[in-house]
């Protein structure tokens, strides 16, 4: 910084470069440059840590974001820094119209990158005309390696379908493909070293997620695996696993065994939260904005759509949230037992 001051060049970069949006900067300087956008709240799946095999009671259609208010919301965030947008569910890839938000979104400037989050059951179908729109960036999820673990945890077959959804996007060339393994005690934590030798040959990231058990405002810490009894378990298996660098703002810890094709990642949610460095905000299926995944507050931004807020009105009223946003977890200190 110093010097950029002393040189003319940079004394005139520093002063005339466009400061991040301070409508997307909270009171503790976290600037939000990334947005998830729920596209609905359906899925083809019914895990069993997520919803009950009846389903959940659904949003009418007409109280959901149309595309064209997908499309609107999104172009407001960009205007105003965000760089990456993530499409989520329920599962995104069920909604019909994806392929043409995904290339709606390609167009808008200043986006850098389009995700998705999805349990990868239509992805071998879907993905060269989401690749094709502009997709760059793949979440897959998925908790075993093992077939019938897999039906007993999402009441549902596919898991072949998932592996291959996970073959074919390494074949269009992402890099790497994520794979999100939430890691639950008493299930699936005794396939932590499978998972690792997943990477062997595949250029994956498998991120290995800490359960968070939410019931109520009732926290129970009995399911949850550590991140650090996780690395232990692999360390014992492969003690030349090798730690990398990542950004300021990841939420991930990445690791690698050496001479792997990819890696592995933990996601301490719980145990060491990454409030500090949270860029992140979200967009429900029915347009509510969320400046926190565990908070309550939302502010409908549906609504002030359809009732003819203007563009600064809008921008006013997610700054507004923005700036209301906690220094943690909505407020919550987490203290395991």
């Amino acid at each position: 910084l110093q010097e950029l001051q002393s040189s003319g060049r940079g004394r005139f970069l520093l002063e005339h470069a466009a400061p991040f949006s301070a409508f997307l900067t909270d009171s503790f300087g976290r600037q939000h440059n990334y947005l998830r956008i729920s596209l609905t709240e359906k899925c083809n799946l019914r895990c069993q840590y997520c919803m009950p095999e009846e389903g959940v009671q659904l949003t009418p259609k007409s109280e959901l974001l149309t595309t064209q208010e997908v499309i609107t919301l999104a172009r407001l965030f960009v205007k105003e820094g965000v760089e990456k947008i993530r499409l989520t569910g329920g599962e995104p890839l069920i909604r019909p119209d994806v392929v043409d938000i995904v290339g709606q979104l390609y167009k808008l400037e200043g986006l850098k990158t389009i995700g998705v989050t999805t349990n990868g059951i239509n992805l071998t179908r879907m993905l060269p005309r989401l690749k094709e729109a502009g997709l760059n960036a793949i979440n897959i999820s998925l908790d075993t390696l093992v077939p019938a673990k897999f039906e007993f945890i999402v009441r549902r077959k596919g898991f072949h379908k998932v592996m291959e959804g996970i073959h074919k996007a390494t074949e269009l060339g992402y890099r790497p493909v994520k794979v999100n393994c939430v890691v639950m005690r008493g299930f699936n934590e005794d396939e932590l070293l499978d998972f690792v030798d997943f990477t062997k040959d595949l250029p994956l990231d498998v991120r290995f997620i800490e359960y968070m058990p939410f019931d109520g405002n009732k926290w129970n810490f009995k399911k949850m695996v550590s991140y650090k009894e996780m690395l232990d378990t692999i360390k014992q298996q492969w003690p030349e696993l090798v730690k990398l660098p990542c950004e300021t703002s990841s939420t991930a810890k990445s690791y690698k065994v050496p001479h792997f094709q990819g890696q592995i990642s933990f996601i301490t949610s719980m145990s060491e939260h990454f409030c500090g460095s949270c860029n992140r905000l979200r967009i429900t299926a029915d347009g509510n904005l969320k400046v926190c995944l565990f908070g309550n507050s939302e502010v409908s931004l549906r609504d002030h759509l359809r009732s003819g807020a203007s563009e600064e009105e809008l921008i006013q009223i997610i700054g507004a949230a923005v700036g209301r946003k906690k220094k943690q977890h909505a407020g919550m200190l987490f203290v395991p037992e």
